[in-house]
């Protein structure tokens, strides 16, 4: 496991830290002594970041992800030892509406990074680059969970930026760049601090708590692996701290993880609306599962990791099982929207 003392004064970069995820890297990082820099480029206060007030306890760069020269810049100057790219464009429903919008952050922003740190010369000793299970596009249920050797095959544009992006990072890991790279390929990450209400555990959780009413979007049979954020933020300074001490062997490498475990939307729902004792809401929720079509058009239907090589490497596995990491969120939640009186 990870030692406390590897990332004390230790400067670490993160793109996307204004994220659910960056916040909670952040916040893990600081407390693990390291000098934490995040990129943001336009300052949203209604973050995890913000509201658990770790901004206050890293340095903040404005700027754009694309823009390579202030980024060679934040390299140079502030000697980074360790970056964590994060930064992407996250909402499959924006992607299929917005493809080039989503393509610009997702694929120029993940070359302009790496090409920053090249150019720069940084010689940075570890850089993970966060691709997304949905790189894999849809395989069959009987070729599940994902396997870290499957070729992507993307047919969706959300999809297709991450497994753009994969490839890009991959390229940048090869000997002709020779970058002490490691790409990683999560679950559906969930957990306190998701402020994107179009997510669905925090979309089902506000409508639970009587904030909104939830709205199916669709028959809810499509199945996703949730891993907890709080076990991501570890598995990062996990990766980072071994990608450090072992570059030869790890340079390149590509780790899934998730919990090998599917739940369906349906499965989620009635989880979160029967821990808040809201059963009466959720027989309406179930007739109305009834009335909608199958998995929308854009989206991978069944999904899940297998993360033995990733335990096999470095003794992880996934600490918080869903039902405690359900509970958790919860309560996180609880404090959020109805004591801050929220949304």
């Amino acid at each position: 496991m990870s030692k406390i003392n590897f990332w004390s004064n230790k400067n670490v970069f993160i793109t996307g830290i204004n994220g659910f995820v960056g916040g909670n890297l952040a916040e893990e990082l600081v407390k693990r002594g390291a000098n934490v820099f995040g990129l943001i480029r336009n300052i949203n206060s209604n973050t995890y970041l913000f509201y658990m007030k770790i901004d206050s306890k890293i340095e903040i760069i404005n700027g754009s992800l694309t823009n390579k020269e202030l980024l060679k810049g934040v390299f140079i100057e502030n000697k980074i030892d360790i970056c964590f790219h994060l930064a992407a464009q996250v909402e499959v429903g924006v992607a299929a509406e917005y493809p080039y919008l989503t393509w610009e952050s997702n694929i120029r922003g993940t070359y302009s990074l790496l090409e920053a740190i090249r150019e720069s010369n940084a010689n940075l000793s570890a850089i993970v680059v966060a691709s997304s299970d949905k790189a894999y596009g849809e395989y069959p249920v009987d070729k599940l969970p994902y396997k870290e050797d499957y070729p992507l095959i993307p047919k969706y544009p959300y999809d297709t930026s991450k497994a753009c992006s994969d490839l890009i990072a991959q390229s940048y890991a090869s000997d002709l760049f020779d970058m002490p790279l490691i790409i990683t390929r999560f679950a559906n990450i969930y957990g306190p601090g998701q402020l994107n209400f179009s997510a669905l555990i925090p979309d089902v959780i506000k409508c639970a708590l009587k904030k909104d009413v939830f709205k199916p979007r669709s028959d809810g049979k499509s199945k996703r692996d949730f891993l907890y954020v709080k076990d991501v933020a570890e598995l990062y300074c996990i990766i980072a701290e071994n990608l450090v001490k072992n570059k030869s062997q790890l340079k390149g490498e590509i780790f899934n993880a998730g919990t090998n475990e599917e739940k369906s939307v349906r499965e989620v729902v009635e989880s979160v609306y029967k821990i808040l004792n809201n059963e009466k809401e959720l027989n309406k929720i179930i007739d109305r599962f009834n009335n909608v079509p199958s998995t929308p058009e854009g989206e991978i239907s069944v999904q899940s990791m297998d993360y033995n090589k990733v335990k096999s490497y470095f003794g992880w596995e996934p600490r918080t099982n869903f039902q405690d990491g359900l509970n958790k969120t919860i309560e996180w939640y609880n404090t959020f929207l109805l004591n801050e009186n929220r949304i």
